[in-house]
């Protein structure tokens, strides 16, 4: 009875997802209390299927990510980058290209929230629309959002299942590894942007260049990155640590914003993305709930079943079928419900692991691209957009995500292949 409960739920809740995807936090907490009330787990097992490595991981980030807005340093580096820039083509390419840079290293709502003010000022004193740039801002921010560990949730959700260290995104068992992969498809997609911009010949006038508040929170960020790769030294299951120095990190930055910014502490804390961490909290709550009533293997079963012993066709399966579903879910739960079945499905099929779970990754985190409602910080940049007076239309949207995400999977589709299989 309790499996069947658990399937129920599942399915509901992440139906309800996809209709209401500003609800999300509050159909899954609701959908881990139904959980929990009908026993389909118990209060222990609901604790520990939450993987609080990846929770410290995403929180530290958080705070860390806010001072370094606060301190305006991004945002003196993209208007130095934007005078630099020969016309205003290659000015919207290099503010992809800083938001690239920047979302590998911080959560991708956070990046675009960075870099959106200076992409919207760059336009009007450009006097452009800016809904190109911006949908250019929020599949960019996706796509390098994936290279790291720490770049977002779905690439923490791997690095936690998974035990990978932040430098096992670079080079895994000696192989090259997410990192470059991704890099790969940026380099071929970066095409697709630069037809998009580049009827924009014209000289444009330098933007004025602010000052930085402080430059403590860039190098906050920087230790942060070398805290991370030196950490794979020490815990090498991935078990601890680098939730711990994310959440000291960003304890530290938090504790920066109230004495060195003169900053109200409540009002920081209360300014965090609390509706995706409450999120993730409650999906692994869901998804810890369907491997312990065995629905993930007899998925991976049913999978096997009509694959057969196929590898290739399994691999091609799990990337093109992760991209088309997580163009219209959000990547996160989708990826949290189906990382244990590529492992189960690797298994069954005699495949490397790493094979199954990186495809699942590449598939799941750019195919978020895809439509407006696909990923978190298309819908930040959507909302922002119509708050501007300019909002994008799905015609728009598609217009430029379906060629970028076309032009970045495929490449890193046959570099997993072909170091992986």
């Amino acid at each position: 009875m309790t499996s069947t409960i658990a399937l129920v739920v599942f399915v509901v809740a992440y139906a309800l997802f996809f209709m209401c995807p500003t609800w999300r936090s509050v159909i899954a907490s609701l959908a881990a209390v139904v959980l929990l009330a009908t026993g389909c787990l118990t209060g222990a097992q609901a604790f520990w299927a939450v993987n609080w490595n990846v929770m410290g991981i995403f929180v530290g980030t958080l705070m860390l990510a806010q001072a370094f807005i606060d301190s305006r340093a991004p945002a003196y580096l993209a208007e130095v980058i934007v005078n630099k820039a020969p016309n205003t083509a290659w000015a919207l390419l290099f503010i992809c290209l800083l938001t690239s840079v920047l979302s590998a290293f911080v959560e991708n709502v956070a990046t675009v929230l960075i870099v959106a003010p200076i992409a919207l000022t760059l336009a009007r004193k450009l006097k452009i629309l800016p809904v190109g740039m911006m949908i250019g801002i929020a599949i960019c921010s996706n796509l390098q959002g994936t290279a790291t560990l720490i770049g977002d949730p779905p690439s923490m959700l791997l690095g936690g299942y998974a035990k990978m260290t932040f430098t096992d995104f670079f080079f895994y068992k000696g192989k090259p590894s997410v990192f470059f992969a991704v890099e790969l498809g940026a380099l071929v997609s970066f095409f697709v942007l630069y037809a998009v911009f580049r009827k924009h010949k014209t000289r444009h006038e330098a933007v004025e260049v602010e000052d930085v508040k402080s430059w403590t929170p860039t190098i906050m960020l920087v230790s942060l990155i070398l805290a991370l790769a030196g950490s794979s030294f020490f815990d090498k299951d991935f078990s601890y640590a680098a939730g711990i120095i994310c959440m000291v990190f960003g304890i530290a930055a938090l504790m920066w914003q109230t004495t060195a910014m003169q900053g109200k502490l409540w009002e920081t804390v209360k300014s965090l993305d609390w509706d995706t961490t409450v999120f993730l909290l409650a999906i692994f709550m869901i998804v810890g709930s369907l491997e312990k009533n065995g629905w993930t293997d007899a998925i991976a079963e049913w999978l096997a079943h009509h694959v057969g012993s196929d590898v290739f066709l399994a691999y091609t399966m799990i990337v093109f079928v992760s991209v088309i579903v997580s163009a219209f879910v959000d990547n996160v739960p989708f990826l949290a419900a189906m990382l244990p079945v590529a492992q189960k499905l690797a298994e069954v099929v005699n495949a490397p692991a790493e094979l199954f779970m990186f495809g699942l990754l590449i598939g799941a985190s750019l195919g978020g691209n895809v439509t407006p409602i696909g990923a978190s910080a298309n819908i930040v940049a959507t909302g922002l957009l119509r708050k501007e007076g300019h909002p994008a239309s799905l015609a728009q949207w598609l217009k430029i995500a379906i060629p970028f995400t076309i032009a970045a999977v495929l490449p890193a589709y046959a570099f997993i292949w072909y170091i992986w299989s």
